[in-house]
């Protein structure tokens, strides 16, 4: 009788358990809050510098504050380097001259501290080690990957990631005083 009334305590409790279980499955007691995914698939940049040759890569991904860029490369000289989105998917060694003009659909003038810009395509300068390394994260808020979208850089001829031989003075128009360009990548799909 012991072992029947045991049975039947286990037999209840299991059953309790697993409505409990399922309950909580169906109604949990707090809301986990949902959170936004991008669906766009990144860009992957391959760097070159004036003689053709590979020296890093970047990666491009659309996010909710803007084009984050991820920029991986060596063999630079070291210091303060200006780094700019350019028109025209197009890197041509030596001279790079092939991208074209910093990315600006706007049609402002160049320069974060240039009352009458800053480009679309204008990004912060960037560190290279003494070593003549770069790895850094750059968010451009004023682009997209969206194609059809005003501020694109995946229009028909695409747009290009450039690094300059020096930096960006952030006023004088057309490019900074940024100079030769030294370092280019392709942004296409």
């Amino acid at each position: 009788m012991k072992k029947a009334i045991m049975l039947a305590a286990t037999l209840v409790f299991t059953i309790f358990l697993t409505a409990c279980a399922s309950d909580n499955e169906v109604n949990p007691k707090y809301q986990e809050e949902a959170i936004p995914v991008i669906s766009h698939t990144p860009i992957y940049v391959n760097m070159i510098n004036t003689e053709g040759v590979k020296v890093g890569n970047a990666t491009v991904t659309e996010t909710t504050e803007g084009v984050k860029i991820l920029l991986e490369a060596e063999g630079l000289d070291p210091g303060t380097k200006a780094i700019h989105l350019h028109q025209t998917g197009k890197c041509e060694a030596p001279d790079f001259k092939s991208a074209g003009g910093h990315y600006n659909p706007g049609q402002r003038e160049h320069g974060f501290d240039n009352p009458r810009g800053f480009h679309a395509g204008d990004l912060p300068n960037i560190e290279v080690t003494e070593k003549g390394t770069v790895n850094v994260e750059i968010t451009a808020p004023n682009v997209t990957l969206k194609q059809g979208e005003k501020n694109t850089l995946l229009d028909e001829d695409g747009s290009a990631l450039v690094i300059h031989v020096q930096k960006d003075d952030y006023k004088t128009n057309p490019a900074g005083n940024a100079g030769d360009r030294i370092v280019c990548g392709v942004i296409k799909k």
